[in-house]
């Protein structure tokens, strides 16, 4: 009996010291020695601070005169002469620019059955070689103009100009095209403008509520979407976005498709001093491109759009589908705002890709070794 106490004592004993030993070892948790005391990594690290890369400012004064040069055209209603020579306008321009530029022609079936010759007109910038860009970034507007005004009171079955619900997006990714190619400084990402031709031609008001199908609109990015033949790390569609006190509110659906895109170009907006026009608070869901781009591509495409809180019974401000969507409506200050804010996404996101494929490169040199 007295060698079973034995035995049971030293035991005893053995196991305190273990565990007394194992108390005054560092711990695995995380926990980190400083200065004889230690800190608990449970609670994570705060967000970085945003910092905002060299990138070059566009000139509102020339995204303004991109949107008028639109105007002048005419109503750019398919199978228009001012419909073609718009078009053919964007093809030049770009080009001028430096950027890879073709026209994908397509015929789009209007809800009456009517035949539209349509062109998604689409331009790409191949960053520099040097950069060896593995992502490629897509912003996107519709070109195209609403072919009644059947919001108006009067001449509703008359075209509209579409200075801002059509030629303010386009103005800006113009604008955004113009400055890169005058930058000394490019992004390191590929980018592909695309504008999307015949998105305002579905069913005006006064058809039956079984007709107003949402199908019926964006025919351009309905048609790319099945027809791309890229992918994209990710998409900003601009529409309606040159309004005098315009408001772009976080869009329902972008939110819920690619929240993560829409809270860091918001945050970037405000970074900048635009708080003032990108509003973070969110909106309903809207039937845009971005629908479609991301219902046929899974591309997380956001729609940067306004949107009028104040209006009860629509979604956009009283202009909208009228003959009011004229120049006189444009203010170079939102134009401004949403390109500056758009090309800062553009070269803040090139510049975390880099840093990224730095980092992966550095890994795979330390496991080289």
């Amino acid at each position: 009996m007295k060698m079973k106490k034995l035995v049971i004592n030293t035991f005893i004993i053995y196991c305190l010291l273990s565990a007394i030993t194992l108390l005054s070892l560092p711990g695995c948790s995380g926990d980190k020695p400083n200065g004889g005391s230690t800190v608990k990594n449970s609670t994570p690290p705060p967000p970085k601070p945003l910092v905002l890369v060299d990138a070059p400012k566009i000139n509102a004064d020339s995204a303004y005169a991109f949107v008028k040069k639109q105007v002048e055209f005419g109503p750019r209603v398919p199978n228009t002469d001012a419909h073609v020579q718009c078009g053919n306008y964007f093809l030049d321009k770009l080009k001028s620019y430096g950027w890879e530029v073709k026209a994908q022609g397509f015929d789009a079936i209007r809800y009456d059955g009517v035949v539209l010759k349509s062109r998604n007109i689409i331009a790409s910038y191949k960053a520099p070689a040097a950069a060896a860009a593995k992502r490629t970034v897509l912003l996107a507007a519709h070109w195209d103009t609403r072919h009644v005004a059947d919001k108006d009171t009067k001449d509703t079955d008359k075209p509209i100009d579409g200075a801002n619900d059509g030629a303010s997006g386009v103005g800006v990714l113009l604008e955004i095209a113009r400055t890169i190619h005058t930058s000394p400084k490019k992004p390191t990402v590929n980018i592909d403008i695309v504008l999307f031709d015949s998105e305002d031609l579905g069913y005006p008001e006064s058809a039956k509520d079984e007709h107003k199908k949402a199908d019926t609109w964006c025919l351009g990015s309905q048609y790319w979407a099945k027809n791309n033949p890229g992918s994209y790390y990710y998409g900003i569609l601009l529409d309606m976005v040159g309004a005098k006190g315009a408001k772009m509110y976080k869009e329902g659906f972008s939110v819920r498709t690619a929240g993560e895109t829409v809270n860091e170009v918001w945050a970037i907006a405000a970074k900048l001093g635009y708080g003032n026009v990108f509003i973070p608070k969110n909106a309903p869901e809207i039937v845009d491109d971005h629908t479609y781009v991301n219902k046929h591509t899974n591309i997380p495409m956001i729609d940067i759009i306004e949107f009028d809180p104040t209006n009860e019974t629509a979604y956009f401000a009283k202009y909208h589908h009228t003959h009011a969507d004229n120049m006189s409506i444009i203010d170079k200050n939102t134009l401004e705002a949403v390109g500056q804010t758009v090309l800062q996404y553009v070269y803040n996101t090139a510049a975390s890709s880099d840093a990224e494929k730095a980092a992966t490169s550095s890994s795979s040199s330390g496991l080289a070794k």
